[in-house]
């Protein structure tokens, strides 16, 4: 089985790939971008969690998981979209073409509260 072919049997879970939404809020304002995201794709990927750390926010202490997620090469996606995974988001922070071919992505993802 060649590199290829493992990548893709390792693609068994299903994501969501989202984007933010621009709705305005009556008053000339915004409202919250993720309040009903914009569903880009469904697609199948590899979630990988790499490691755990602690931050503080906003007074509070907030824990930040990171995931490597591979995906299928899609034009579409970029750093200011998230994933749904289960009832869990994970916020893309960078997209990486793996080995420059043009067939696989990683996404490397915080899970949390959209910053």
């Amino acid at each position: 089985m060649g590199p290829c072919a493992r990548v893709l049997s390792d693609l068994r879970h299903v994501v969501e790939i989202q984007a933010e939404s621009t709705t305005g809020d009556g008053g000339g304002g915004q409202s919250d971008p993720w309040a009903t995201p914009v569903i880009v794709a469904t697609v199948r990927a590899r979630v990988e969690p790499l490691r755990g750390t602690e931050r503080q926010h906003a007074m509070q202490i907030e824990a930040a998981v990171t995931h490597r997620v591979t995906i299928r090469h899609r034009s579409d996606v970029t750093a200011k979209m998230r994933l749904k995974f289960d009832n869990r988001f994970l916020n893309i922070r960078a997209v990486i073409d793996v080995r420059e071919q043009g067939r696989f992505l990683e996404l490397m993802c915080e899970e949390g509260v959209a910053t």
